[in-house]
């Protein structure tokens, strides 16, 4: 699994990413690529694994809630394809090369926070797969 995201991330989201990222190692193996806050759409989608599922985040697309997305995430385990989050900068990103498009909401998030919140989203989705326990 790979999250690509436009920007670096800095304190406190940093350790965040780091807390969800050791979080999610049982589960999954996942690479993080960060890019400059400048990276335009192609660059972004030169990092994009290529047989991946891309999907990226966007205001304006579908949202799930906790356990949809757990159940999509299986069906994407199923398809035998690996999985890649794209998260724009700021601005956001227009990206030809994504498979689908997810939100969090109609709620606008600091792009920053917004990738603690993928991360968070696959731990949960793990751990409602496995039946184990989470906060609801």
């Amino acid at each position: 699994m790979t999250v690509v995201a436009v920007g670096r991330t800095r304190a406190p989201y940093a350790d965040d990413l780091a807390h969800y990222e050791k979080l999610l190692r049982p589960y999954v193996k996942l690479d993080q690529i960060e890019l400059r806050d400048d990276a335009d759409a192609e660059q972004v989608a030169r990092r994009i694994p290529e047989r991946a599922h891309c999907v990226l985040l966007a205001i304006d697309a579908p949202a799930r809630d906790s356990v949809a997305q757990a159940t999509w995430l299986e069906e994407r385990r199923q398809s035998g394809r690996d999985l890649c989050f794209v998260l724009g900068g700021a601005d956001g990103l227009d990206l030809d090369r994504a498979d689908e498009r997810v939100s969090f909401g109609p709620i606008t998030l600091p792009h920053q926070l917004a990738r603690v919140i993928v991360l968070e989203q696959l731990y949960r989705a793990h751990r409602i797969l496995r039946g184990e326990p989470y906060h609801h």
